[in-house]
């Protein structure tokens, strides 16, 4: 097994990659009760037109697939559901659709190895029919329906469409009533060979565990499957431009919400250097907190005026087809805050980053850092997303030294860019009520 070693956090990785083409990443914590597993597959809601390994045509799916799959790998042949046996075994089980990968997991303390037996075996037991396919489609029917009155994903969603032309980003992770009727056992069995073969999957656990016995453990209960070719993933060409600056819904809210977007340029992240990337989602990190963190000067004006009532919601997501930052939160005149936000970018960008001010948030994220290797279930779940980026997670830790004012600066100017930033708005329903 291949020992990946953070000394600044006294943490250890035991990798293994399988004859399958599984990857296994076992995180030892000495004394910690608590024990977590995840497995993962490289596969989200971006995937919906792709060759299969081994053909030539082109396969399209409708929008909604992988979040669908996901629901049904729990049911069994047998009349049983999986998260039904894990949750009498008094563990915490669960599961995850994202853009980018699908995840299956279960937290505990006891029964850990009667609950490996059962996410193992549903996750590489797959049952649907004519009947169970189409039960699930009205039970997810109400999730899309929930979804839809949900303030919170709205404000997100209309977020995404204001600043994608063509990216599947914008396309909601369950799809929607009219794209989830189309979907048959022979799409979803057809999707489920292609994406969750042992190739495409990372395992990580975590917990008090001797990485080697782990690994004899995982490969016991691992069926006989070979690992596929490559998966031609086919993504529509996406311009660099923006499509509206701004977007308003009206919904039944106590207090408008808002989310201000920035779309950067993505580079093809894949061939990019990996430190690069991570170098440039640090910056982002303090540039964020710089501008909007809680300690800042224009945090601290909104909330002294009434105009926020918390520290917004501050983020950078990327893959290699997408790229955006994100502020969200409720404020009771969301334009003044896309004003001062942009008003704040500018005196940035003009006067350069006060020195003290990055030493300190450069710290504090630092700290941030170090804080989630307390946790099995922060751990975890960094380790597989960051996998499917092709990053090792310590990458962080190791990186963030390298990150200086001039470099954040120059981060600023590229990425904090006035023609790419859209403001998405969930105002009140003041017809209702």
């Amino acid at each position: 097994m291949q020992l990946i070693e953070n000394l600044k956090v006294k943490e250890r990785v035991y990798k293994e990659k399988l004859e399958n083409g599984l990857t296994v990443m076992i995180i030892p914590k000495p004394g910690m009760k608590k024990k977590y597993m995840i497995w993962g597959t490289h596969y989200g809601s971006l995937e919906n037109e792709f060759v299969v390994p081994g053909e030539e045509k082109p396969t399209v799916v409708p929008n909604g697939v992988a979040h669908f799959l996901e629901h049904k790998m729990f049911e069994q042949e047998n009349g049983t559901n999986s998260l039904d046996v894990l949750t009498a075994l008094g563990v915490d089980a669960n599961a995850y659709t994202t853009n980018d990968h699908t995840a299956y997991l279960f937290e505990c303390t006891d029964n850990f190895y009667e609950a490996m037996d059962e996410l193992m075996d549903y996750v590489q037991h797959p049952y649907f029919t004519d009947e169970n396919v189409e039960k699930e489609k009205g039970i997810i029917g109400q999730e899309i329906g929930m979804y839809d009155d949900s303030p919170e994903w709205k404000v997100y969603l209309n977020a995404m469409n204001a600043m994608y032309h063509e990216c599947p980003v914008k396309i909601d992770i369950v799809g929607t009533i009219e794209t989830i009727s189309k979907i048959d056992k022979d799409i979803l069995y057809k999707c489920y060979n292609t994406f969750y073969n042992p190739s495409n999957m990372v395992m990580v656990i975590c917990g008090d565990f001797k990485p080697e016995e782990m690994l004899e453990e995982v490969k016991k209960r691992l069926i006989d499957k070979k690992a596929n070719g490559e998966i031609k993933r086919i993504y529509p060409e996406e311009p660099e431009t923006i499509v509206q600056e701004k977007i308003e819904q009206k919904l039944e809210v106590s207090q408008p919400l808002y989310t201000i977007g920035i779309k950067d340029t993505v580079q093809n992240n894949c061939n990019q250097n990996k430190s690069d990337l991570v170098k440039k989602h640090i910056a982002i990190e303090i540039l964020l907190n710089l501008i909007m963190g809680r300690s800042s000067r224009l945090f601290q004006k909104l909330y002294k005026d009434g105009i926020i009532y918390a520290q917004p919601g501050l983020s950078y997501e990327f893959t290699n087809i997408y790229a955006h930052v994100l502020i969200d939160g409720q404020s009771s005149n969301p334009e003044m805050v896309y004003d001062e936000f942009k008003k704040e970018v500018k005196n940035l960008r003009e006067n350069g980053i006060n020195e003290q001010d990055f030493e300190r948030t450069r710290k504090m994220i630092y700290g941030g850092y170090v804080k989630e290797y307390n946790d099995v279930t922060d751990i975890s779940r960094i380790f597989l997303a960051d996998f499917f980026k092709g990053i090792n997670s310590f990458d962080y830790l190791d990186e963030i030294d390298g990150v200086s004012k001039e470099y954040t600066e120059q981060v600023l100017r590229q990425v904090f860019r006035e023609d790419r930033m859209v403001l998405s708005i969930i105002a009140k329903n003041e017809n209702k009520g």
